[in-house]
């Protein structure tokens, strides 16, 4: 049953406005607005300049609240992130952290290349990530921390890295986009640098906050034994998910329910489920069981991401690029065709890579690679 919550309307009307902005990034703009009214952290996965830091610099503009960014290296000292110790106070014999414009006074944190993160700041971070809290000595403050945001080109290879990374329960992909938006990016882009973005109306970070206390008010009776089955499945598959992460995966599927004004969870809501992965090869695996589940709900006022999956689908990889070679054979292909055709196959060679199954992957990689070689003939005759 639908209601009317208070401010929702606003935060979607934010959302979509970011993603008239973003092209290409609906489904990382989705979560974000999921983790935020959850109150949860969300870790972006993808290459340099893929705008993980313009979304997150515009969401907090429209937020009208302070965002706190950091570029974290090996050497990242603690100072850097909360602040030096204020001189004044210390000659007082007080030993007081001076927080001005650092990460604790921040609503949206942006920390990137996260997994550079050392043992020095490492304790400091997971209780910040954890319990929004930040702690040095004697000193104890609660954050206003709506929301946080890790990103890096690589999943945690170290051991020590991987109590951080297990702070954040969105995990998504942030990549450039595919060639045929490529356009409408440069368009958006351009529109930015001449200030000619439509202007929209923000929501405060107290009506955020308030949304995310709402969080608790959602029933969760309807969902509780088909969400205790998928946790279930999940775990037969090889997918750890811990006591404390299922807990708190509920404030997700509570968020889904809140963004679609409604105060009670429906079996499409689990959508959110599909990104709590730890690796790459999960991907696959959590999507097929999540939207097996997905899918055999027929109630009406759905979360639009809820009938969308990410991931790359092998049949439309295979007929694609069957296409792709139907033109390139084709004589009357022009030469701007034919590097369309090859930007083209460049996105979808990168698409198959993330195909977990071996004989799937092979079956879509063979076309590919004959078409490559078609390719180099071509352009070594010419």
């Amino acid at each position: 049953m639908k209601t009317s919550i208070p401010k929702i309307d606003q935060l979607n009307t934010v959302l979509h406005h970011l993603k008239n902005t973003f092209v290409g990034k609906d489904e990382i703009i989705d979560l974000m607005g999921i983790a935020l009214v959850a109150r949860e952290n969300l870790f972006m996965l993808g290459p340099p300049g893929t705008a993980k830091s313009a979304m997150v610099r515009s969401l907090a503009k429209l937020l009208d609240g302070k965002t706190f960014e950091y570029l974290l290296t090996r050497f990242t000292e603690p100072n850097e992130l909360f602040g030096p110790f204020d001189i004044r106070k210390l000659r007082e014999g007080e030993l007081l952290t001076n927080t001005e414009g650092m990460l604790p006074e921040a609503n949206l944190i942006f920390l990137d290349e996260l997994l550079n993160a050392n043992s020095a700041i490492l304790n400091s971070l997971l209780m910040v990530l954890n319990e929004r809290i930040f702690r040095r000595g004697k000193e104890t403050k609660d954050l206003p921390a709506l929301m946080i945001v890790g990103a890096s080109n690589h999943l945690p290879e170290d051991d020590s890295l991987q109590a951080l990374f297990d702070r954040f329960l969105i995990r998504v992909r942030c990549e450039n986009v595919a060639p045929d938006l490529l356009s409408h990016v440069l368009d958006a882009g351009w529109k930015l640098e001449q200030k000619k973005t439509a202007q929209v109306e923000g929501i405060s970070a107290a009506e955020i906050g308030s949304l995310q206390e709402r969080i608790g008010t959602v029933n969760l009776d309807a969902i509780r034994k088909p969400y205790l089955a998928l946790i279930q499945q999940l775990r037969n598959a090889g997918v750890q998910v811990s006591d404390r992460r299922a807990v708190k995966i509920q404030r997700l599927i509570a968020a889904s329910a809140l963004l679609c004004h409604r105060e009670e969870a429906i079996l499409s809501d689990t959508w959110v489920m599909r990104y709590i992965w730890d690796t790459e090869e999960q991907e696959e695996i959590i999507a097929g069981i999540v939207n097996g589940m997905v899918e055999e709900d027929q109630t009406p006022n759905q979360h639009p991401r809820a009938s969308k999956s990410n991931l790359p689908d092998p049949d439309e990889i295979f007929k694609e690029v069957n296409e792709l070679q139907n033109q390139w054979d084709t004589a009357s292909t022009s030469t701007a065709e034919r590097v369309q055709i090859k930007d083209r196959l460049r996105y979808l060679n990168g698409r198959s890579e993330w195909i977990s199954n071996d004989n799937q992957r092979q079956y879509v990689q063979a076309p590919i690679t004959a078409l490559w070689q078609k390719i180099l003939q071509h352009n070594n005759l010419n």
